[in-house]
Order: C-alpha cells, then structure tokens, then sequence
C-alpha cells in the first residue's frame, strides 16, 4: 500500500469511527434522555420512576456486558470491520424496534439487545486507529473519535427535544443503517491480517486474560480507571431531577438537558485530555490529573444546596469536562496488549466499565435509603475515585509503545 492510500485509509477508518461512536453514543444515552416522558407514556407512577429507570438502564448495561465479550473475542478471531458494521446493524435495528416498545418489559428487552449491539463499535473502532496510524500520532486518532462520538449525547438532547421519544429511537436506528454506505473501501488492519497468517498464534482466547497474574492484573486495572465517568453520567446526571429535590433546586433539573452539556464537557475534555498526552508523552499522568479533577466536581456538585436550574448546567459542563479522559483511557486499554488480545480488551474494558453501572447504581441505591441520597452518592463517588487511581497506580506507561507484537 502506497503512502497516498494508506494516509486516505486511515483518514477513512477515523471517519467511520467517528461516525460510528456517534451514533452508539446517540443511541446509548438517548435512555437517559426520554427515560422520563417514555415512562410516563408506558404508565409508571412517578414515585416508581427511579427504580423502573434503574432496572431498564442496568438491563442495557447487562447486553454490553454480554455484548463486549461476543465482539471482543469476534474481533481477534474474525477481524476490527467484521465487529464495526455487524455491531452498527444490531443497535439500530434494536434502536427501530425500541420505537414500536409499549411496555415496560419490551422496552427492557429491547435494550438489552441494543445494549448487545452498542458494546462492539467504539473498541473495534479504537483497535483499527491504534493499529493503522503511526505510534507516536495515535494519539490524536483516537482523541478525534471519542470527541466526535460524543457529540452524539447533544443530537440525542436536540432531538429528543423536537420530535416525541418514539421518533427519537427511529432517528438514531436511521443513522446508524446509513453508516453501513461506508463499509467500501475500507481495509482491514495489517497488524491483525499478520497474525492470521500464524497459526500458532491464539487469537481472541479471552481466558488468556485469567491465565497469568500480571495479565490479569494489567485487565482489571485497565477497566477500573474508567470508574468514575459512569457514575458521573449514569447517576449524577440521568438522576438529577431527584438530586435536584434533595438540593433544594429552585428549579426542576433537566436531565436531558443535562446529559447534553455533560458530554459537550466531555468531548472539550477529551480533546484538551488527548493534547496534554501528546505534550507530556504520558497517558498516565493526564489521567490522573483528570481523575482528581473528577473528585473535586463531583464534591461540588453533592454540596451545591440551593441550585438553579442555569447553574446545573454549568456543573454539568464541569462534571462532563473533568471526565473527559474517556478516549485517553480506551487508547491505554488498546496499547497495554498484544495484536492476538487488543480488540478483545478494548472491546470488553469499556463495556465492563458501562457494565459497571449496574453495581454503581445498586449501590448508590442501598446507600441512598441508609444515609439519604446526597451522602450515598459522595460515598460511592469517593470510593470509585479511589479504586481508579489505585488502579492506574498499577498500569506501565504505554504512550509511543510498539504495538506490533501478541501475547504467548
């Protein structure tokens, strides 16, 4: 491949995923938006509200649990486009049928599927810029497609504020059918095509992660950083009307509206996170840096009694910016391993993170009805801030690593 083809390769691979991120993002957080009007149409009591909302957003969380081993281990053994598109067609055909769901049950099936299908794009997507684009830019690569995908959470607000929420989960399964269009043309990563031609090489044998200790613990440590972003999103913001009550708000919260300016936070933070990487040639100190920045927005948000309705917006942007380590953190999961295991691990560690919510919310939940619902988010807050940074504590430096290697 000439050096004028490969640059518009992976000037395409970046598009796409992008694009890609998106969408899955658009369609990921769109729950969060609608959950109230969509409960509302299907007849939950407001009091029930929380706990039904809980129960649908951990059952999507579940199917990208599930759904990241499945694309994880597909994309080591069948290769990073395989997953990219086949991932596309499952979220946005369950995205249409999301719009058909008249009940509670068929909406927490329903995303449960779409949670299969959200769990593969973003890791196949990371795993193809990683290993296309030279190590000391793929950096920026990466950065590029966490900050466009995340924009996806401001469409999801935009629109969910023009059209009903029905129309809203036609719109995302729309889009993502269209990106299929730009499957021609691409090419599959050379890295992955070399270890096919090897068949002594093991190729997305996820047990391989459970076999040896030092593997084990680089895994785990790689998916506990990514903590505190979840709880941020997934608790503080998609329940911040209930927050909003406990503050003493002088005004009802929006959480769609809030969801929208978290991720433009995020996306400023994940564009100014992936620049301070490139300027410090460190992955692990920016994060860092943005992991104690989380605590400190986190604490102010927990103590912001007597919040307006103008200056949730503005701690939204606070909270979304001081997470916004997002796709630092997804590019350390794809440079800690070798080319046999980087899509297992960088598909399933983001997905074991939004997995995590699942165990975040039910424990912000039992801490809420022991202590009040201020102090049992500080507390959960403060414990996933420090499992993250003990955590990061383990990892090795990865920036400029090689990654033309696999694991034995």
């Amino acid at each position: 491949m000439d050096q004028q083809t490969k640059r518009k390769n992976i000037a395409l691979i970046i598009l796409v995923a992008s694009l890609g991120y998106f969408v899955d993002i658009y369609d990921l957080i769109l729950f969060s938006v609608v959950r109230v009007q969509s409960l509302k149409d299907l007849g939950v009591a407001p009091d029930d509200m929380l706990k039904v909302g809980a129960t649908i957003i951990n059952s999507q969380m579940l199917g990208m649990l599930v759904g990241g081993l499945i694309w994880g281990i597909l994309g080591d053994k069948k290769g990073r486009l395989s997953v990219l598109f086949g991932s596309i067609i499952t979220y946005s055909l369950a995205n249409i049928a999301n719009g058909f769901a008249t009940t509670v049950d068929q909406y927490t099936i329903i995303r449960f599927i779409a949670g299969v299908g959200l769990a593969g794009e973003l890791g196949a997507g990371i795993t193809l810029v990683a290993e296309t684009m030279s190590k000391k830019n793929r950096g920026y690569g990466t950065m590029v497609v966490a900050c466009v995908g995340l924009m996806g959470a401001v469409m999801a607000a935009q629109i969910s504020e023009r059209y009903t929420w029905q129309t809203s989960y036609f719109i995302g399964g729309g889009m993502g059918l269209l990106l299929l269009s730009l499957r021609v043309g691409l090419a599959e990563s050379g890295m992955f095509k070399e270890t096919t031609e090897n068949e002594n090489v093991q190729r997305g044998n996820f047990f391989m992660l459970f076999n040896n200790w030092p593997r084990f613990k680089k895994y785990i440590c790689c998916i506990f950083i990514g903590l505190p972003l979840w709880y941020v999103v997934g608790v503080l913001i998609t329940f911040s009307p209930e927050f909003g009550k406990a503050l003493k708000a002088s005004g009802a919260l929006d959480a769609g509206k809030g969801i929208m300016y978290c991720y433009i936070g995020i996306s400023i933070g994940d564009v100014v996170a992936g620049f301070l990487s490139q300027m410090l040639k460190s992955r692990k100190q920016v994060m860092l840096i943005f992991l104690l920045l989380s605590g400190v927005a986190i604490a102010v948000y927990l103590y912001s009694f007597g919040l307006t309705p103008e200056r949730f917006i503005t701690l939204s942007l606070l909270l979304g910016f001081a997470s916004g380590y997002w796709a630092t953190f997804v590019t350390i999961a794809a440079e800690q391993f070798g080319t046999n295991l980087r899509a297992t691990v960088t598909t399933t560690v983001p997905n074991f993170i939004r997995g995590s919510l699942i165990l975040i919310t039910s424990s912000f939940i039992y801490f809420k009805d022991k202590l009040g619902i201020l102090q049992g988010a500080m507390v959960v807050g403060a414990v996933c801030i420090f499992i993250s940074i003990l955590a990061l504590s383990q990892l090795k430096e990865t920036f400029s690593k090689d990654l033309d290697y696999v694991e034995k």
